[in-house]
């Protein structure tokens, strides 16, 4: 699905990211962890081309996302295969809950109203959000306006979801309904990309695990190979500290 290779990015002299090689396959969700400032997220925004990149190969679903001769409507193509949820939900603040996809459909994917609301209230019944649909976001929690960032993401039907922190900005007992969702799409074979500091649930939805630090990968594996037996004393360390 996605395959990132030798993937550099820097600042000047400050190196964001170094080597970094890495794979998603289909139906898998892959979490990335380690401390604040070592390059998870700028990941994700490297693979929707939020960020442009050194040097180094992003592909998705074979199509090279930063050959420099790609027609762009073929990388427009590429990129609406990706979905992101971010952590502080970008919602429009003018715009009722359906209107907020309805409008996302038919500016990105130039459908008509009708099917963009019906695609809307499918999406909202699986994020089980449908009674807020003519409510704003101001109106929602923070639990709530995640899920329907979630369900935005969906509704463009992209081949990946790419989640960047989606628990970071709620209040603990908000946490677990955004979870139960992802929990939800898990179920249901879509293909994950998450960056998370829930260490527990990272453990429990993860097929495999990436490890970070300083913008390098320290180690990957299985959930249970890098929660129950890692192999590098920095991993350990780290897991220690913030289980």
């Amino acid at each position: 699905m996605v395959e990132v290779k030798n993937l550099k990015k820097q600042y000047g002299d400050n190196i964001i990211l170094k080597d970094i090689n890495l794979h998603i396959n289909r139906g898998e969700v892959v979490s990335l962890i380690g401390p604040s400032g070592s390059g998870k997220s700028t990941i994700l925004r490297c693979i929707v081309d939020l960020e442009s990149i050194t040097s180094g190969e992003i592909l998705i679903e074979g199509n090279n996302l930063t050959d420099k001769n790609v027609d762009k409507k073929i990388k427009k193509e590429i990129l609406l295969k990706t979905g992101m949820v971010f952590q502080t939900f970008n919602l429009f603040p003018h715009l009722s809950v359906r209107n907020n996809i309805v409008k996302t459909l038919k500016l990105v994917k130039k459908i008509d109203t009708s099917e963009a609301e019906t695609i809307a209230k499918k999406m909202l019944d699986l994020v089980g959000l449908s009674d807020k649909m003519n409510s704003f976001p101001n109106e929602l929690s923070g639990g709530q306006k995640q899920r329907v960032a979630i369900a935005r993401a969906l509704a463009l039907q992209p081949d990946i979801l790419l989640f960047d922190e989606p628990t970071s900005a709620l209040d603990p007992e908000l946490v677990k309904e955004v979870l139960d969702i992802i929990r939800k799409l898990k179920e249901q074979k879509i293909t994950m990309l998450i960056v998370s500091h829930e260490m527990n649930f990272v453990r429990e939805i993860s097929d495999r695990v990436v490890v970070m630090e300083k913008g390098k990968i320290l180690e990957t594996g299985t959930s249970q190979q890098i929660f129950e037996n890692p192999s590098s004393q920095r991993v350990k360390e780290f897991l220690n500290t913030n289980s």
